[in-house]
């Protein structure tokens, strides 16, 4: 008896680590199931890049926030030209980014130079009213608002002006620090040495 014991129990035993080894086998070798978890990238919007032309005070490329309308990228390039029809602009136009926007109107300005900002975007310097600038007699201010030429380029221009006497020729300007054959270029058509 006590051998048919022993018998039944490794039978027992013997089923019951058999269960084990297949539910083990089960679960490792099916596949997964449900659905799998998808990660979506965020959701936060990007800016917007507008390039404003026409009868505006400063033409150029503006990164301005999502759902941006007309009204913004005009506050960002200084507001309207003289001589702007804004019976033809709809200033509560959403804006798309990439899209190109030409202000109607008779403008003076000349076609600007475009050129590359610090911030890596086309920038212009339109003087006021399509006069040309005259390094001679232009303030820090003014000159800021050329292409290529910051705070610290036009107090330079100013000092060595004084230091120097006025300059004779637009190419003088290499003479300053910081300014070189790149942004003397940018400058031609918009500056000039005489009245």
């Amino acid at each position: 008896m006590k051998k048919i014991f022993e018998v039944v129990v490794n039978i027992v035993l013997g089923i019951f680590i058999g269960l084990l080894v297949a539910g083990g086998l089960f679960l490792t070798v099916r596949g997964p199931s449900g659905t799998p978890v998808v990660l979506l990238p965020s959701s936060t919007p990007q800016p917007i890049f507008v390039y404003l032309t026409g009868a505006i005070n400063r033409a150029g490329v503006y990164k301005l926030p999502p759902e941006s309308h007309l009204v913004d990228a005009v506050q960002a390039a200084g507001g309207f030209a003289d001589g702007a029809d804004l019976n033809q602009v709809n200033l509560a136009m959403s804006l798309k980014d990439g899209q190109q926007i030409t202000i109607p109107g008779a403008s003076t300005l000349p076609t600007p130079y475009l050129t590359i900002g610090d911030n890596g975007l086309l920038v212009t310097a339109t003087p006021p009213g399509g006069t040309p600038v005259n390094i001679n007699t232009a303030d820090v201010a003014l000159l800021q608002k050329l292409p290529g030429i910051g705070p610290s380029s036009a107090q330079a221009i100013v000092d060595y002006r004084k230091a120097n006497g006025p300059f004779t020729k637009i190419e003088d300007l290499l003479k300053i620090p910081g300014i070189g054959p790149q942004t003397l270029e940018a400058l031609r058509g918009l500056i000039t040495v005489g009245p």
